[in-house]
């Protein structure tokens, strides 16, 4: 329904006449509240129509968000650095003692035949 200019002032001079300047202000606020209180209600009907039928766009929407949470909280650095905590911790605890630590060992006893700096 579509009401050009024209028609828009036939009904505001109408209403002037009707009830008179000083009610315009008392019946606007009146239309305003009960227009309010409308959008209001279909509204709610429109949420509780939504949360009643199995939605799938809803559906989708929460898998979304899922997958956007689940990339906020990955740390890809994270696996890097458990992987060289572990190998640090293998190194520590491997029991093979190294070369270098043999040969000073070895160069401090005193049978060792080799050049010795003491």
């Amino acid at each position: 329904m579509e009401l050009s200019f024209g028609e828009m002032m036939v009904i505001v001079l109408a209403i002037v006449v009707l009830f008179g300047p000083d009610k315009i202000p008392e019946i606007a606020r009146g239309l305003g509240q009960g227009i309010r209180k409308m959008k209001g209600a279909m509204e709610d009907v429109k949420s509780e129509i939504m949360k009643d039928t199995d939605n799938p766009v809803s559906d989708i929407k929460k898998e979304i968000d899922k997958v956007k949470k689940a990339a906020q909280e990955y740390d890809p650095t994270e696996k890097i650095k458990q992987e060289l905590d572990l190998r640090k911790q293998l190194e520590l605890n491997s029991s093979e003692p190294k070369k270098e630590t043999e040969e000073k060992i070895d160069q401090l006893r005193d049978d060792y035949n080799g050049p010795v700096s003491r």
